[in-house]
């Protein structure tokens, strides 16, 4: 599948899916986190980046009614999508029917510590012009590495001429184990995405993959597919909130215990 992009990208939109089931934390945007629900606390970080509009996608009138109520924006979607780019494709395709936006940077929803730099982070990933897509990996620690709940990433790096500069290489492999094998660094991957629309909505149309449903990574559809995945580096991941000791430790570290 050739969705090469020959220029950068000029009109992007930053969307936050955010669902309200979860398995292991029920309930989890509305989690109180220092006073706020959580998906505020990201809507927030995605406003400070003031880069691009941002929007909430959900599936529950109560998220919405949160991003509301700040003075953000919300935008209903079905509850049985199947992941959360299929959730941002619905809807980018509900509020710009007209594809005005050519640029899809798609954050989570569980990450309350964003770094507003993120989004910046990946537009700039974008401008390797060979990429479908663009994502963010940071070094893993040790612990990180043995956890099956960090995804770790095959990453590629281009050389790199100005040393202080971010790092921007090409994603190879993304797994739950510890990869790659041997002495080589290992990548700690953090699930944000910067979409083309068109290689979005390319994506979106074809089913799982076999290393996707495998691995239950769904961006290895994208690598299956033939779509390159550039990768920038960032010096840290945002605590992403996966289980209730998760939630817990955020609350220490937002409330500055």
């Amino acid at each position: 599948m050739n969705c090469r992009i020959m220029s950068n990208p000029t009109s992007p939109v930053i969307i936050i899916p955010a669902r309200m089931a979860a398995s292991r934390l029920p309930d989890k945007p509305l989690a109180d986190l220092a006073g706020k629900p959580m998906i505020q606390h990201v809507w927030e970080r995605a406003v400070e980046a003031d880069l691009a509009p941002v929007w909430v996608a959900t599936d529950h009138a109560d998220i919405a009614a949160v991003i509301q109520d700040a003075g953000g924006k919300a935008v209903m979607t079905r509850a049985d999508h199947p992941s959360g780019s299929d959730r941002v494709f619905e809807a980018a395709e509900t509020i710009d029917p007209d594809h005005c936006h050519d640029a899809i940077l798609n954050l989570q929803g569980d990450l309350p510590e964003l770094d507003p730099a993120v989004p910046h982070a990946l537009l700039a990933a974008m401008a390797n012009q060979d990429a479908a897509l663009a994502t963010l990996v940071t070094p893993a620690s040790d612990e990180e590495v043995a956890r099956e709940q960090v995804v770790k990433a095959v990453v590629t790096w281009a050389p790199q001429p100005d040393p202080s500069a971010s790092r921007i290489g090409t994603a190879h492999y993304f797994s739950r184990a510890a990869v790659p094998t041997g002495p080589a660094p290992k990548y700690h991957h953090i699930g944000v995405y910067g979409w083309w629309r068109s290689a979005l909505t390319a994506f979106v149309a074809l089913p799982p993959s076999p290393l996707e449903l495998s691995e239950r990574l769904e961006q290895l559809r994208a690598i299956e597919a033939g779509m390159v995945i550039a990768v920038a580096e960032i010096d840290q991941a945002p605590g992403g909130i996966d289980t209730p000791d998760d939630l817990d430790a955020a609350r220490l570290r937002l409330a500055g215990t």
